[in-house]
């Protein structure tokens, strides 16, 4: 690899992304920051994905590829690449997104301008509300990551001092939210964190992805996450808390009303809304419950704390008339 500057390891999990993925190894190959190995973990891709991850590792030996004989999740595969790791830094980056080729190095220097333990860029194809260049201790990154800006809670888009990160690996019983999760735990190891807003990671939106699909058991697994980190952020970032129920609220809400637009049956419809109703009402506080923008965003997780019957009537009306509005054209 050569070079004076430390190895960054850049690990990209891939599953059935022959689209695009040609376009994120490009992209990842032509960084100005040249002192890198990227380290492709295949998820039991079922088209051709691990083909073009193999020819790629023979074009460049920066590139090294790990096959998954079966599907084990984006998580299981972010793991194996954290261990497989040598770089004194770590980025992530999804197989269907793509990078500007100065990324790594803008993180870099971020990084030991700021003396940070993570560097975060801004980004595009992703609602999310920046801000300008900033540096912030931990309590205040925590406050960051609470209210969503200027980064989110996605662990792309970053550069991080492995050892926080190897020390606290993805939960592979986690399927939705298990991003913020991460993020919390390695930001508790973390000093400081540093903020650039320039948009250098191009995030892709596909229907095919999780985010958009419908609700499930495995996004249920969203739901213990809110609980763990708002127990911990009780005793150790009370600041945090309103704004961490504030997303679990929000994260109720979305779920329970895709649970009325597609799920197949009202019974299992019904048991899905009375779930997320539950989990609001551990979670609803007043303070919360204003941070909530919008009066749809507000009437839903307060329909679902005072009952699921008026969430679900309430849910069933709106979806009845979205659909003749959409007929009306």
């Amino acid at each position: 690899m050569g070079g004076d500057k430390p190895v960054i390891s850049v690990i990209v999990p891939v599953y059935n992304v022959e689209a695009w993925l040609k376009t994120c190894l490009d992209s990842i190959r032509a960084q100005t920051y040249e002192n890198f190995e990227l380290i492709l973990v295949n998820d039991a891709s079922t088209d051709s994905s691990g083909a073009v991850c193999d020819a790629y590792a023979l074009e460049d030996k920066r590139l090294s590829v790990v096959h998954f004989p079966v599907n084990r999740g984006p998580s299981a595969a972010r793991n194996e690449g954290i261990r497989r790791a040598a770089g004194k830094f770590i980025s992530f980056i999804d197989a269907d997104d793509y990078v500007e080729p100065d990324m790594l190095e803008r993180l870099y220097v971020c990084l030991r301008k700021t003396r940070a333990d993570i560097a975060a860029c801004g980004a595009d194809g992703i609602k999310i509300t920046g801000g300008p260049a900033a540096s912030y201790s931990r309590k205040e990154a925590m406050g960051c990551l609470a209210r969503g800006t200027p980064f989110n809670h996605v662990p792309w888009g970053k550069l991080y001092a492995a050892e926080p990160v190897k020390k606290h690996l993805f939960d592979e019983g986690i399927f939705f939210s298990e991003d913020l999760l991460f993020l919390y735990y390695v930001l508790k190891e973390t000093d400081r964190v540093s903020y650039i807003p320039d948009k250098l990671y191009h995030y892709v939106c596909r229907q095919g992805s999780q985010v958009h699909s419908g609700v499930s058991k495995r996004k249920c697994t969203a739901l213990p996450v809110y609980d763990r980190i708002c127990r911990d952020a009780k005793l150790n970032f009370p600041g945090t808390v309103p704004d961490f129920q504030q997303q679990a609220l929000d994260v109720d809400s979305r779920q329970a009303m895709l649970a009325v637009e597609s799920c197949a049956g009202a019974g299992e419809a019904f048991r899905y809304v009375k779930r997320f109703s539950r989990h609001t009402r551990r979670h609803f506080t007043w303070k919360a419950w204003r941070l909530c923008r919008g009066k749809k965003n507000k009437a839903a997780p307060l329909l679902l704390y005072i009952s699921p019957s008026l969430f679900w009537g309430a849910a069933t009306a709106y979806k009845h008339i979205k659909r003749l509005k959409d007929r009306l054209g």
